[in-house]
């Protein structure tokens, strides 16, 4: 069901720069229609503007098996009981990348996977009461046989370890609660609803 309501019944009155890094803060002041009719009062929200991104699920069907990569997340630090995470492959779309190519770049730092087939499965926002940031999520056949070592770029300081794991086992860890970062949830959860399709089609 699609939301009666569109960019039309938002009324931008400011955005405001609050700090530009790495990442970008904006203060937005606006008002907009109500459910009950009429108009909000202005409100007042700080976004966090991180940019868009991809996350790609490398799965093999013919042998049924997910290429997970395990790495240091310092911002969980305190609410984790470890900070290294095992995660889907992902990156962030730089202004004049494309969505695809983003994909296909990120498969093969992060893991030395070339994909034998990309397809994009939807788009989600990661965190909408927040940030802007936005997933492209794709899925990747790889070959799992050739996942192996640590990979990542020494300029990003990046350290990244390569795990096969069966479809099954992966998708015990999400529920079990091992894996526990919303992006990688997402794309196993989708893989268990749809895995048999996906492995009819490439047999």
């Amino acid at each position: 069901m699609n939301s009666t309501f569109t960019r039309d019944d938002v009324k931008l009155l400011s955005k405001k720069s609050l700090y530009k890094g790495f990442f970008k803060m904006e203060e937005y002041r606006f008002k907009h229609r109500l459910f009950a009719g009429g108009w909000s009062e202005v409100v007042t929200r700080e976004v966090f503007e991180r940019g868009h991104a991809v996350v790609v699920l490398p799965y093999d069907p013919i042998t049924d098996q997910v290429v997970l990569i395990e790495q240091i997340r310092i911002p969980v630090l305190e609410a984790a009981t470890t900070p290294w995470l095992l995660e889907l492959v992902a990156g962030m779309i730089d202004k004049g990348q494309t969505s695809t190519g983003v994909a296909h770049r990120e498969l093969q730092e992060e893991t030395g996977l070339t994909a034998q087939k990309l397809t994009k499965v939807n788009e989600y926002f990661s965190s909408p009461g927040g940030t802007s940031e936005r997933f492209d999520f794709y899925w990747a056949k790889v070959c799992a046989a050739e996942a192996d070592g640590l990979h990542g770029l020494d300029a990003e300081d990046e350290d990244i370890r390569v795990h096969v794991l069966s479809r099954e086992a992966a998708y015990q860890l999400v529920l079990n609660g091992k894996i526990n970062n919303a992006s990688t949830v997402i794309g196993l959860l989708w893989l268990q609803l749809n895995y048999q399709t996906i492995i009819e089609q490439a047999g």
